[in-house]
Order: structure tokens, then sequence, then C-alpha cells
């Protein structure tokens, strides 16, 4: 797996946010590595979906501000973000069901003006995800729910983004599908490519993930690497149904675990389920 490099892909700084007059996200601030992968877990109605609206620039913050690679991306538009180069993957299905595998993918270019180089890229994208040129003739609408999630991810590539968002990729699918598609993220990171997760399946985000944040309540209440968030024995507890050994077996803290390299506040949280 390719590691991070360290310095700051996307830098979300004391960000307030909400919807109607309230605040969901009450002073967020968080960093996604480059060339990492970092999780987001925690409770429904944390923020996690208004934190990704916020990056993608479909809701504008109150106060704080949102960085790509130190360029501001607050009061830009969904486009302007687009082109900029982060793309994000919706949690729910969003292919167009009666076109073809190839007409979902090359959507992904439709920003793309040269056509030569969008022909370029889908041949590019075809070789990373060999499976989706076995279906490029399909109408999409055909595929199971981890095929569709596939497209998605190859149609996302087209713009050769510089940040990839998933929101809850897992959603909704078999648990013998996941395999393919955490499988899939896996093959994104080692070409290369940032990412930012955030994961109803908070033990296999984690697990998947170089990088884990946790939020509760609209605040960052934990940020480390994936497997201290995953191990950390309060967090385990309250979000994961118990902390995780470094053995990756449930059970209590082992020697020397528990809070090296944590940031954040680790006491006085009210229980709750990651989504």
């Amino acid at each position: 797996m390719t590691a991070s490099t360290g310095a700051a892909a996307l830098d979300v700084q004391d960000v307030v946010v909400g919807y109607g007059g309230g605040d969901v996200l009450r002073g967020v601030s968080l960093t996604v590595p480059e060339g990492g992968i970092t999780c987001v877990v925690g409770p429904n109605g944390a923020g996690k979906s208004t934190l990704l609206a916020t990056i993608s620039g479909l809701l504008r913050p109150r106060l704080g501000q949102v960085r790509l690679h130190g360029e501001r991306l607050t009061g830009k538009s969904p486009r302007q973000i687009l082109e900029l180069g982060v793309v994000q993957v919706p949690q729910n299905h969003s292919l167009f069901r009666d076109m073809t595998v190839r007409e979902n993918i090359a959507l992904g270019g439709y920003i793309l003006r040269d056509r030569k180089l969008a022909e370029q890229r889908l041949d590019g994208v075809l070789a990373m995800f060999p499976q989706t040129a076995e279906w490029l003739g399909r109408k999409a609408g055909s595929l199971s729910g981890g095929q569709q999630r596939l497209v998605e991810f190859a149609r996302c590539l087209m713009v050769e983004p510089r940040l990839v968002i998933l929101d809850e990729p897992s959603m909704g699918l078999a648990p013998r599908v996941l395999k393919s598609v955490f499988d899939a993220v896996r093959l994104m990171h080692r070409e290369g490519k940032t990412i930012l997760l955030v994961e109803q399946n908070a033990r296999a985000g984690l697990r998947l993930s170089t990088h884990g944040v946790v939020l509760e309540n609209g605040l960052v209440r934990l940020s480390g690497t994936g497997q201290e968030v995953l191990e950390h024995p309060e967090i385990g507890a309250l979000y994961l149904g118990g902390a995780v050994s470094p053995a990756g077996q449930s059970g209590g803290p082992g020697p020397g675990q528990g809070g090296t390299g944590l940031t954040g506040p680790v006491n006085g949280a009210a229980p709750g389920a990651a989504r």
C-alpha cells in the first residue's frame, strides 16, 4: 500500500456549517494527508455527510475554510471544485440505469474538452478496472450493486482526481461483495490517489485506512492513524462494539495500546453506533 507523504492534500479549518440556521459542524478541523486513505467514522447525525457536502461545495460554511493543496475551496461552486480535482462518489447508486456502462464511465470526463484525451483516460480506467471492460455494452441497470459501485469508481477516475471522496461505498451491499469493493479502494490508493472515506462499516473502513477521524456531535472527537483509532479502547467500546487488539481480535487494550499519536478529547462522549 502506498504510504502517505505527510503533507496535507486537504485542510479543513474551524468549519461551522449547517442547515436552516442550525449548525451541524461546530468548528471542525482535520487534514487529509496526501497519498493516504482517511476514514471518517461516527454515530448517525455526527455530521459526516455534512462534512462531505461542504468539501464538495454543496454547502457553504458560515465560518472556517477548506483548502486543497493550499488553494481555497470555500466559496467556489461544485463545478469549480470538480475542475480542481475533487470528485465524490455518492452514497446512493448514481449511474444512469438505461445507459450503457461505457456511456456512464465516459460521462465522468464530461468536463474534458479534448476527445482524444477522454478516450485515453477511458482506456486507462478500463486497464485499472478490467472487470468493467467486460460490461461496456450492458445497461448499467442490469448490473449488481457491487458491479455498479466499481463502475462508479471507474467513472470518478476519468478526470484524474487529486482527491477522491467515497461516501459509504459499502452501503446496501451484501457482505460477500464488500471485499471486491474495498479491494478496488486499495487499488486506487496503490495507484497514488488520495482518498477521503466515510464508511458505515467502521471496523472495515479503519482497517483499510492510513488515517482515522472520529466525528461526534459536529466535532472531531479523536484522530490518529487508522490502526490507532481502531485499537483505542474507549472508541472501540463506543463505536465498534468493543476495543480491537493489535491482532485484530475484540477485547481490551494490549500493552502499549490506546493513545500514542492520537489527538482530541477521549472522555465524556455519549455512546452511538457508527453508520
